[in-house]
This record gives structure tokens, C-alpha cells and sequence, in this order.
């Protein structure tokens, strides 16, 4: 599904010159007399050894100024989320006044991010002239919890979407790609600014059960009372006021929402950071968590299961949509969890389907990967279980 700014296809089948050509030539004539300012670019790993080949010739076919993306072993495109893919995806985006600019980073380079002013010096992109950043990072090579880290510095308040890569995991290879280059490790991050900004979605498919609750005694991961009381109680009492049958759905599927805005009125969801429940020990009352939770804090136990996930991207999707208003959403680039898809929903397209129905046509594109990038609040996190869904939206 495309619109005038928009439009995305997938490529199945092996690599053919010939083929490819004429293919990018006629995604390239859907966008009319526009101008192409972004092509993003996923590819199985069956396209590895074509794959600078295959760049050159999207790029010049296409007359894309600016490519990106990486590899996955399934793709997005359009409404469908091809699983087990055997191709590529490309989309190419139209975006009426925007500044773009492409960026390569390493592993050296996160370890030396030693102050604020380390990316912006680094990229050449002042954080006051940047409206967002899509990021596509190579997990194997490169610390992405450090990098979200020193760049949430660099950029606070600027949003960040994308994820990590995923192709052959036996030898933990994958690729990322910028314009006609092909990286096998790192990552590469473009700043998106000027008349068009990125808005978007991070459902971390989960829904919100019993009440909220304050932390009042934390030791790094371990959170030993809530509400002043054994932590571990609080949890079993949570379950035990639910259904039935949402207790039977519970059983396995428990994770911690942490509140990352301490100031607003009311919490909701998309309010959390949701992070794993590691265990807990019902004697001494402790609880560990895949975090590292402050006294103070607010939280609320949340649930993961299909249902739980489907409320959530739904309600999300409506959410941003009343938020982008009339302004126009010239496309999207949609990341999603390798455990999510048929795994989770027992059916194609899930989450591809729902952004076309609240938010399309629009061209959209994507993979699945090894971990989610995306903003909770006014700072970006890695995710697991999630869809991070990005928006090219006027400004």
C-alpha cells in the first residue's frame, strides 16, 4: 500500500540485474513527478554476497540520494510482513522541505562518547536541527544499550526509532547498509529535520493489570519493598485479584512497567518502560527485575500475551493518529520483535495490517529484528517484544 510520498515493494526471488533494474524503475514511477529523498533498504541474508551490487543498482535504477537500512530474515512491506524472507524490501519516501543526513558509527566511537558533545561533533548535526533519528545498528559488534545511552545524551528530548539488525545467526552475521556501502558490524543512524519531522509508535505489547504502586526499598535490580511492603506480596496479591482465565494468561507472561515521567497526573499506557521479570523469591519477598529501578519510582505489573499485544498497538495507533491530526504522514519505517509476527498474533500481517487500517495507505517498510529502538517519554530505549514504528510526518 502506497500514497503520493510513498512506496514500498518486496523483491522475492535471487539476485537478477536485469530484474532489479526494471524493478526499482518501476517503484521509482508510482511517486509521479516527485523527487525520491529517501530509499530504505531490507535484505535477507540469501542477498549477502549481492548486496553492494544490489545497492548500486536500487540506487542508481531508483535515483535514490539517500539509502538505508540492513538485513533481516523477515520483511516488511506495504500491509505484509513476509516471514522467512527470501529478498528485499525497498521503499522510497518523498519528504517535501526535509534536511537528511546519513551517518556511520562504530563500536570504537560509543566507547569514546565521553560527553554531551561527542555525536553532534562526531555526525555534524546540532541537536536543535534535527526533529528525530532512524537507526539501524549490527547487534553482535556494538553495544546498542551503551550507544542508546551516550546518545540520549547528546540528543535529549529527540526521538529515536529503529532496530537490530537480524541474518545469519549461527555465525552472527548480519549486515547494515548506507548509500552503496555494506557494513558488517556497527551502525548507521539518519537525522531527519527541516520540514518534516518523526512521530510514531512503541508498543511494547503489554497491558497494564491491577493498580500502581511506589517503590520504597531498591537495591540495584532487586526491589525489595513496594508500597512498604514485600515486594514479592505485592505481585501474588495483583495475580490473585485477577480472572480466572487472566490468571491462567499471567502465568509466565508477568513483566514490570517502570513510570518514566514522574509528572503526569495519571499514568497509561505507553506511560511504562516494560521491562523482564527475572524472579522472585516469596520468603524473602524480593523481587529481580531486567532493570535498575529507584526508590520513589512508580510501577504497575503488566501482562504479555496476544490479546494484551493487539490492545496495545491498537490503542497506540488510535492515539498517534489523533496527535498527527490533519498534518500529512508521508510513510513509515516499521521494527519489529522476531518474536512477535505469526509466533505471537497465529496469523500474518498483525502489526502491518493495523498501521495501514489507522494510518494508510502509506508506503511502509521494515524488518524483524534482534531488538527495538523507540522513545518512552522524551528518551529512547532498546526494546524486546516490541513494534517500533516510525513516521515521516509533516511539520
Amino acid at each position: 500500500m502506497n500514497n503520493e510520498f510513498s512506496a514500498a515493494a518486496y523483491w522475492q526471488g535471487d539476485f537478477d540485474e536485469t530484474g532489479l533494474r526494471a524493478w526499482a524503475e518501476r517503484l521509482r514511477t508510482q511517486l509521479g513527478q516527485r523527487p525520491v529523498s529517501l530509499g530504505l533498504v531490507f535484505m535477507s541474508p540469501q542477498f549477502f554476497p549481492h548486496a553492494q551490487a544490489t545497492l548500486e543498482i536500487l540506487r542508481v535504477h531508483a535515483r535514490i540520494p539517500l539509502l538505508a537500512g540492513c538485513s533481516s530474515a523477515s520483511l516488511v512491506a506495504g500491509s505484509h510482513e513476509i516471514e522467512d524472507a527470501t529478498g528485499i524490501v525497498l521503499a522510497l519516501y518523498s519528504l517535501p522541505g526535509a534536511e537528511l543526513k546519513g551517518f556511520r558509527f562504530t563500536q570504537t566511537q560509543v566507547e569514546a562518547a565521553d560527553s554531551a558533545a561527542y555525536w553532534p561533533a562526531e555526525t555534524g548535526v546540532e541537536p536543535k536541527s534535527t526533529n528525530g533519528w532512524l537507526a539501524f545498528i549490527d547487534p553482535f559488534h556494538l553495544d546498542a544499550e551503551s550507544w542508546v545511552r551516550s546518545w540520549n545524551k547528546s540528543f535529549a528530548t529527540v526521538p529515536v526509532f529503529g532496530g537490530l539488525s537480524s541474518g545469519i545467526f549461527s555465525d552472527q552475521t548480519t549486515q547494515v547498509y548506507l548509500n552503496g556501502e555494506v557494513f558488517e558490524d556497527g551502525g548507521v543512524a539518519i537525522s531527519v529535520g527541516g520540514a518534516v519531522k518523526l512521530s510514531g509508535v512503541i508498543s511494547q505489547g503489554c497491558t497494564p493489570i491491577g493498580e500502581t504502586w511506589t517503590l520504597t526499598r531498591v537495591e540495584q535490580n532487586l526491589i525489595h519493598q513496594i508500597a512498604n511492603r514485600p515486594a514479592y506480596a505485592v505481585l501474588a496479591e495483583t495475580v490473585q485479584q485477577l480472572s480466572a482465565a487472566d490468571q491462567q494468561k499471567a502465568r509466565g507472561n508477568l513483566f514490570i512497567g517502570l513510570v518514566v515521567n514522574e509528572y503526569l497526573e495519571d499514568f497509561h499506557r505507553g506511560d511504562f518502560l516494560v521491562r523482564n521479570l527475572i524472579g522472585g523469591d516469596p520468603n524473602s519477598g524480593v523481587l529481580a527485575v531486567a532493570a535498575l529501578p529507584r526508590a520513589g519510582q512508580t510501577i504497575q505489573f503488566h501482562r504479555r500475551d496476544a490479546v494484551a499485544a493487539n490492545e496495545d498497538m491498537d490503542e497506540l495507533l488510535e492515539r498517534a493518529k489523533k496527535a498527527i491530526g490533519g498534518a500529512t504522514i508521508y510513510g513509515g519505517c516499521l521494527c519489529c520483535c522476531n518474536g512477535r509476527g505469526k509466533n505471537l498474533f497465529g496469523a500474518p500481517n498483525h502489526d502491518a495490517e493495523l498501521v495501514q487500517k489507522e494510518l494508510g495507505p502509506i508506503g511502509l517498510a521494515g524488518f524483524y529484528g534482534n531488538g527495538e529502538i523507540g522513545p518512552v517519554g522524551e528518551k529512547n530505549y532498546l526494546h524486546g517484544f516490541t513494534a517500533s514504528l516510525a513516521l515521516f510526518v509533516q511539520k
